[in-house]
């Protein structure tokens, strides 16, 4: 368990200094200061800067399948539930999915081959929520709508208020549900 954890801490070090000072800034030495590790420690778990930009993408992959497939699973309601809980993921835990998504960031500047997991993961979302009971040109557009609002918050573009946020997502949950 302890390697794990110390993993994590390397991953959420190197989350943050993407986050913080972008791509240029991530540097094995850089991480290793910022989680408190050796740089021998680091390198147990990550011998290269692209084995840990793969393994952000990979965590931050297995958060969102994480987060999604346990609203999935707590839905009531059949028809819509795959849209709907990644319309929820967004609307709470949009702190969380911006530091990870620099594992993103990361991999589309280095290597975007290392993107593959989540283009994997968006795959297969993508046929769920074609196939969630809803019209599939709307369900896609629920989906692209709410990507676009996490992409412009990522990237600090035409942020929402909280206010004005909260409803554009909750209008757009209201939208998931049968005859509605």
């Amino acid at each position: 368990m302890p390697r794990e954890s110390k993993r994590h801490k390397i991953l959420e070090a190197a989350a943050l200094i993407v986050k913080e000072k972008g791509n240029d800034a991530l540097t094995l030495d850089a991480v290793a200061k910022r989680a408190e590790v050796s740089k021998g420690g680091l390198l147990y778990h990550f011998s290269t800067k692209e084995s840990l930009v793969e393994g952000l993408v990979q965590h931050m992959n297995n958060i969102y399948q994480q987060n999604v497939e346990d609203l999935v699973d707590k839905e009531a309601v059949e028809e819509g539930k795959w849209a709907r809980s990644f319309i929820n993921v967004m609307h709470d835990k949009s702190v969380q999915n911006e530091t990870i998504s620099a594992g993103m960031l990361a991999a589309q500047g280095m290597n975007p081959k290392l993107l593959k997991p989540l283009q994997d993961t968006y795959a297969d979302w993508q046929n769920h929520i074609e196939h969630d009971g809803l019209d599939q040109v709307d369900a896609t557009i629920l989906r692209l709508a709410v990507d676009g609002l996490w992409l412009s918050e990522i990237f600090g573009l035409g942020q929402l208020n909280p206010s004005l946020r909260k409803k554009v997502l909750e209008r757009l949950t209201q939208q998931t549900y049968p005859n509605e």
